[in-house]
């Protein structure tokens, strides 16, 4: 099964983007799912679906034709079906400090639980080898790294800290019940966690294999827009997810540069354009048109798919290798770029505003630095083997 993950700033045009996908590979014979992890869940009105089906569903999958299914996970419900005695520990504990019953069942769905949760969908449906696609149509920038981040940081809490926690607290618990109200999870909390653990298993080795998994970035032609979608290319490519695309949404068409009230607009788009081939390379970028008018309902999500993908399949994935990544060296650290292409003459490697630029010839490639490396500079670099290894020594 291929599962594309489609991520970006809010408002860019993800939900659209990835409902015209799904379409257009359920058009092509794939059986597909795509899910919606945003809490602000529009999927559905893509699909002009009523809101009383919406309801029905109760957050399982809705049938939209013979190959094509969609999902808008409901946090409330999963809690119910899957987090248990967790949450039920959770909403005693907030209820305990003295804040009302509906807060408290409010503050009980803690920041994570919809990424956890999304994730067993994604081993469910890969385990049991119904459909062949599955598109997930993730939240804004910084919760869809959570979501790719939570597999790595739940499986380091299970092996390091689980069994200790759960050891200490069975020791401490009668005597802790002696001095406090205070509630302390009991081992029905745990032995939830453990079942939803287990339920997780193998979700990481999913989402790190490029031949499986995918992330498309979807962008407008805007500044701030372009800033964010280059941290989450980074920051996807530390975490080891393969970017395979990058999807410009809404450029305005050629024919409206004769327009005064545009012209502006259309010259700035095209630096931008121009920026984002440079900072993304060697990734794909597919620029789409902006419609003129909103894409909602199967006919204007095929407008759509065709004006994306052209006559690609978007099942095949386009981008493999990574674009870069950072090795530490006796506490200093390499940059290695796949570049077969280059040659020492005319090559420049300077930093700017938190990045690397590389200029060869008419070639500019940016990289930019996570945080721990920002007060790191450039002292060298080198050609070998096909890469080009940028050495960063802290200033």
């Amino acid at each position: 099964m291929r599962i594309l993950l489609f991520s970006g700033k809010g408002g860019v045009g993800k939900t659209t983007v990835s409902a015209a996908t799904a379409y257009r590979l359920a058009s092509l014979g794939y059986k597909t799912i795509v899910v919606s992890l945003d809490p602000a869940h529009s999927l559905g009105d893509a699909f002009d679906i009523p809101e009383e089906e919406k309801t029905r569903a109760r957050g399982l999958p809705i049938r939209i034709s013979e190959n094509l299914y969609l999902q808008e996970i409901d946090i409330q419900e999963e809690v119910d079906r899957y987090w248990g005695d967790v949450y039920r520990f959770l909403e005693l504990l907030f209820n305990t400090t003295g804040l009302d019953q509906v807060v408290s069942e409010e503050l009980a769905i803690l920041p994570g639980m919809e990424e956890v949760t999304s994730l067993l969908y994604v081993n469910k449906y890969y385990k049991e080898g119904e459909f062949d696609a599955l598109v997930l149509d993730l939240p804004p920038t910084g919760e869809s790294l959570r979501f790719v981040s939570m597999p790595t940081v739940l499986k380091w809490y299970m092996r390091k800290i689980f069994n200790v926690e759960r050891t200490i607290l069975k020791v401490a618990r009668p005597v802790a019940r002696r001095l406090t109200d205070v509630p302390l999870p009991d081992d029905e909390y745990f032995r939830a966690l453990e079942n939803f653990y287990e339920k997780l298993k193998g979700v990481d080795e999913i989402l790190i294999d490029p031949e499986k998994t995918s992330v498309r970035l979807v962008a407008n032609p805007e500044k701030m827009v372009l800033k964010e979608s280059q941290r989450a290319f980074m920051y996807f490519s530390l975490f080891g997810v393969n970017v395979d695309a990058v999807i410009v949404n809404k450029v305005l068409p050629p024919t409206v540069e004769s327009c005064e009230h545009f012209s502006k607009w259309v010259l700035t788009q095209k630096k931008h354009l121009e920026d984002m081939h440079a900072l993304f390379y060697p990734v794909p970028v597919f620029t789409v048109p902006l419609m003129e008018d909103e894409v909602v309902g199967e006919e204007r999500l095929k407008i759509l798919s065709n004006l994306i993908y052209g006559d690609t399949d978007p099942i095949t994935v386009l981008h493999r290798e990574k674009p870069y990544e950072f090795v530490e060296q006796d506490g200093d650290y390499i940059v290695k770029l796949k570049a077969p292409f280059l040659t020492k003459e005319g090559l420049s490697v300077l930093k700017s505003d938190g990045e690397i630029v590389i200029r060869w010839k008419n070639f500019k490639s940016h990289v930019l630095l996570p945080r721990k490396l920002k007060d790191y500079e450039p002292r060298g670099a080198k050609i070998e083997d096909g890469y080009l290894k940028i050495f960063l020594l802290r200033s």
